[in-house]
């Protein structure tokens, strides 16, 4: 699904309220990731339950919006706020390891199922950041995969702000087991800073072989 609003808009109740009408329930998921595209540690997953029939939340979580358009800081403090307005909220992850024995795409889709799981009550719809589901395997429940769902989808966005926080959170730990590399400053992706540290010191146990340039032989 490719939902389409002005870009200044925030993201809403819209696609949980026509799921939940159309498919006749009450618990409707968001999901999204946070580091697919990093050079080392994990990829993580978080879900996230609103009660999308209360209509002072958009109001409690106005400041809500895709992860990558807030500050450390701001992502920090909905991360509290959102887990006390979720009804339910998860996070899943998928190793280095993982993303280098089956692909990150399918390592994003089965740290997204486990966030899923988690969920307790468990939903009876997903809203998945992105153009496409989550295989049967992975996640046997309606789905609706929503281009720049974190833009649109007041659930997804939460769930972004989780994922981001969560591993942020991680790599920033990782840099005291490994801390030449810089992971609590650049968490894993391809700044100038890191591309450098490897050109060095080579990949740790928590870089990803698979992903150039390192899959490429130049480490």
């Amino acid at each position: 699904m490719d939902g389409r609003r002005g870009p200044y808009s925030p993201p809403d109740l819209t696609f949980e309220r026509a799921m939940a009408a159309e498919l006749g329930v009450s618990w409707v998921a968001g999901v999204d990731e946070a580091g697919r595209g990093a050079l080392a540690g994990p990829v993580f997953a978080a879900a996230v339950m609103l009660p999308f029939a209360d209509d002072l939340l958009l109001r409690r979580l106005s400041e809500v919006r895709d992860s990558k358009l807030l500050s450390t800081a701001v992502r920090e403090r909905l991360y509290g706020l959102i887990r006390e307005e979720a009804s339910a909220y998860g996070v899943g992850s998928a190793s280095a390891a993982q993303i280098d024995d089956t692909g990150i795409v399918s390592a994003t889709r089965q740290a997204m199922a486990a966030a899923v799981a988690a969920l307790f009550p468990r939903p009876q719809a997903v809203l998945v950041d992105g153009p496409w589901r989550l295989l049967p395997m992975h996640l046997n429940l309606p789905q609706w995969p929503i281009v720049r769902g974190d833009r649109l989808s007041l659930s997804i966005a939460a769930a972004s702000i989780l994922a981001k926080v969560s591993r942020d959170r991680y790599m920033t730990a990782l840099g005291e087991q490994f801390p030449a590399y810089g992971f609590p400053r650049h968490k894993g992706y391809g700044t100038a800073e890191h591309v450098l540290v490897l050109g060095r010191l080579g990949p740790c146990p928590e870089h990803r072989r698979s992903f150039a340039p390192l899959r490429t032989g130049l480490f």
